[in-house]
């Protein structure tokens, strides 16, 4: 599958698998990712990819799993498997720790059960024979040790041995005591001497007691002797042990016997532990990588986002430094990527990103990409980076490509990945093209996918014309003279030789010397190139800023149509509460001048009484006119940072200027400009929190806003649309200087951020910070 063997070095995946095997608890769980293969199974795959991905979520978001013990119990299984042999105390105790942890395993995920599905599978149909554990636990202890009372005889014994000791101990004390009182024994206490308890004697009191010598001092001065009467009992405590020791051996025979039948079981487990500590190890490299696992397909495509390298990720962490992600698809339509660029920007780097990120994910890996990247399973793997010269085959350089081409054209199809580094590099370039773009059209009409890097610009017109093939270019500061490490597709890119070259101090007149010798035709394509990443560059920040305008627009608009339709509600609720109150007052009105017609009429048209009728009608009219509502005097009380509330909606906001008889109306993100007598004055309590809530950072007082902003680790789009939102405020404030961390990295973002704040007329200019609080990786703005 793999092409040449030396692949998987080539591109960084046995130092992947040497990382891994440090997370192992065992030699055995070492050796199986030592045994790490790419695999083209796509169940087997998954199974691989899932299991990791639920080990990685235990670590992360469940409680540990307990794992303790990881011991080598096939060899003691097979130790037990012969008739005659027994295991040793400690043997046994590996075992019983190792069956703990395996029973522990196994109830944590029948806890869970349903939620770890495919870890669940590891021990699925494992049979939990606890009466292994329960013999062992009636001979061993927790220590390790094997327990007094394992049997009677043992218990005798034992018993025996310590009456034994304590007979001698009590004997020995009493003659020690003794030959002190009579000033026979020197300085000191008892010691022990080849294994016996003896007693240190003046060397002249030696014969005063009776007993065996077992040393003497260095100047002959004191002896150490075992007293006659200890010397029997010790020797018969020494053939107590022996007897315990057979005891012993008889009873780790018996249990032996008793564990030969389950070995097969045992074995059993041993895979299971040895199959937990392989999988923990892989989901703790994930997370050091900061690896997810991708969309799974089962034919050949790739789709990888914000992709990174997780050796130059690991070497990149230790120093502080990040990563530019990688995103780049491979598919059907665009099966082989051509990328150009300059030299060290990144071309190699982003091809051995594909392809060890490829190798991880069909070696059941997970990678250094977000969960949304896809990954397919491709049947082989062929690969051609480096210098493979040979002195032994006779092979020069471009020998040895071409004998990986011949392979790659013969035995490549839909289903195969290349990857070729400096495709046709190697000879002279007036023949290495052409046979390069060859065998470029051969691999495409296989319907093969990979990526190639190249400075041929007969590769790059080849790829812009043939479908299949996509250019892509890595992206160079035409300014800086320096490259970004960020792939481009969609265009090829230009080499920048005679820019890097020059920045490098090369004589102008050898600069001037060599453009006169290239082609007219290869220079305007070098020229146009260049051109087209400057244009590309500008027409990005362009975007930009055009969606970001986009976007406030697009908000404004929803304010807008939320405050139309609230008052054309309150509009037609106005309109339909006057109509009905005028038609109540006319319906009143003529009952009213009817009644009084009526009683003018009974009272036969009397002054006096028609007098008072008229009165009588007159208050009634008045008291059911309506009357205009006169606005609330609130000019005089009215200050900055007040509450007020619209007299013809419900709307509310905070005032951020008076002029005159004008306000400056803070409502959300928005201002407006309001008469004074259209408002009316609201305490802050009567405000919903919420809305309180929304003005503290950005109509509150100038103590509430803080003149500084940090967009470290946001994309550069999103670092853009906090800095201008940021930007209005403190001018609508009145702030003199902001201060920007986006810290330093490779000078990316500092650069997008600079550029984009010189369109302000409002900034008149930028420093760095002082070199000891943060140099370029803080910019300060001034504003006019």
């Amino acid at each position: 599958m793999l092409y040449p063997n030396n692949s998987v070095d080539k591109l960084g995946f046995t130092e992947v698998k040497e990382l891994i095997k440090t997370h192992c608890l065992s030699i055995m769980g070492q050796q199986m990712v030592d045994r790490i293969q790419v695999m083209s199974n796509y169940d087997q795959i998954r199974k691989f990819l899932s299991q990791a991905q639920e080990f990685k979520n235990i670590l992360q978001n469940d409680s540990p799993l307990p794992i303790h013990h990881f011991f080598d119990i096939k060899s003691l299984a097979n130790k037990a498997r012969l008739e005659g042999a027994f295991l040793t105390e400690e043997e046994f105790f590996q075992i019983q720790a190792s069956l703990t942890t395996v029973f522990a395993v196994i109830s944590y995920f029948n806890e869970r059960e349903g939620r770890y599905p495919d870890l669940e599978a590891l021990f699925e149909h494992l049979p939990i024979e606890r009466t292994i554990l329960k013999q062992i636990d009636r001979v061993i202890d927790q220590k390790g040790k094997i327990r007094p009372n394992a049997s009677a005889e043992l218990m005798e014994i034992t018993s025996g041995i310590a009456r034994a000791e304590q007979e001698a101990r009590r004997k020995i004390d009493q003659i020690f005591k003794n030959a002190t009182s009579n000033g026979w024994t020197a300085d000191g206490s008892l010691t022990v001497r080849d294994g016996r308890l003896c007693i240190p004697l003046l060397a002249e009191n030696k014969r005063k007691l009776k007993g065996f010598i077992h040393d003497e001092s260095a100047s002959g001065q004191t002896v150490y002797m075992e007293p006659d009467e200890v010397f029997s009992l010790n020797n018969k405590i020494r053939d107590l042990e022996f007897e315990r020791r057979r005891e012993i051996v008889k009873i780790l025979t018996a249990l032996t016997d008793e564990l030969r039948p389950h070995t097969p079981l045992l074995l059993s487990y041993h895979s299971l532990l040895t199959k937990l500590d392989f999988v923990r190890a892989k989901a703790l490299f994930a997370i050091d990588i900061e690896a997810q696992m991708p969309v799974l397909h089962n034919d050949a495509r790739i789709k990888l986002v914000n992709a990174r390298h997780p050796l130059l990720f690991l070497s990149f962490k230790k120093e502080h430094k990040t990563v530019v992600p990688l995103n780049v698809q491979i598919d059907e339509q665009d099966r082989i990527i051509v990328v150009s660029g300059p030299n060290a920007g990144g071309k190699s780097v982003c091809m051995k990103t594909v392809g060890l990120l490829q190798m991880m994910v069909q070696a059941g890996l997970l990678i250094p990409a977000h969960e949304t990247s896809e990954a397919g399973v491709f049947k082989q793997l062929f690969v051609d980076i480096g210098d493979d010269q040979s002195i032994e085959s006779d092979l020069s350089t471009y020998s040895a490509h071409l004998s990986k081409m011949k392979h790659f054209v013969e035995q490549a199809n839909g289903k195969t990945l290349i990857l070729i580094d400096e495709f046709g590099t190697g000879t002279d370039p007036q023949f290495g093209g052409p046979i390069a773009e060859a065998v470029l059209e051969s691999l495409n009409h296989k319907k093969v996918k990979g990526m190639v890097t190249t400075h041929y610009s007969n590769l790059k017109i080849f790829a812009s014309n043939t479908a299949g093939l996509q250019n892509a270019s890595m992206l160079f500061d035409n300014k800086e003279m320096r490259p970004l490490y960020m792939l481009e597709v969609g265009k090829p890119g230009s080499s920048y030789a005679f820019e890097i070259a020059q920045k490098i101090g090369l004589p102008k007149e050898v600069l001037s010397l060599a453009k006169n010798k290239i082609g007219d035709s290869q220079k305007k394509v070098d020229t146009l190139l260049i051109d087209l990443e400057r244009e590309k560059n500008e027409l990005y920040l362009a975007r930009v800023q055009l969606e970001k305008q986009q976007r406030r627009a697009n908000e404004l608009l929803r304010e807008n149509e939320k405050q139309k339709a609230y008052y054309e509600e309150n509009k037609r609720t106005l309109v339909s509460e006057a109509k009905q109150e005028a038609k109540n007052i006319i319906l009143n009105a003529n009952k009213l001048v009817e009644n009084t017609i009526s009683e003018i009429k009974s009272s036969n048209a009397d002054k006096e009484k028609t007098r008072e009728l008229r009165e009588k009608l007159n208050n009634e009219v008045k008291k059911n006119t309506v009357k205009p509502i006169a606005p609330k005097p609130t000019a005089e009380e009215l200050k900055v940072g007040d509450w007020v509330k619209l007299n013809d909606s419900d709307t509310t906001g905070v005032i951020m200027e008076i002029a005159r008889d004008n306000l400056i109306i803070a409502i959300g993100d928005l201002r407006t400009v309001a008469k004074k007598n259209r408002v009316q004055k609201v305490s802050k309590k009567e405000v919903p929190k919420e809305v309180r809530r929304s003005y503290s950072g950005d109509t509150g007082s100038l103590a509430n806003f803080s003149p500084e902003i940090d967009v470290r680790g946001k994309r550069g789009e999103e670092a853009l649309y906090e800095i201008e939102k940021y930007l209005d405020k403190a001018i609508m404030m009145g702030f003199g200087n902001l201060k920007i961390i986006h810290g330093k990295g490779d000078g990316i973002l500092r650069k997008l951020i600079r550029d984009y704040l010189r369109k302000y007329s409002e900034v008149d200019r930028m420093e760095d910070e002082h070199a000891d609080r943060g140099g370029d990786g803080i910019t300060y703005v001034y504003l006019k």
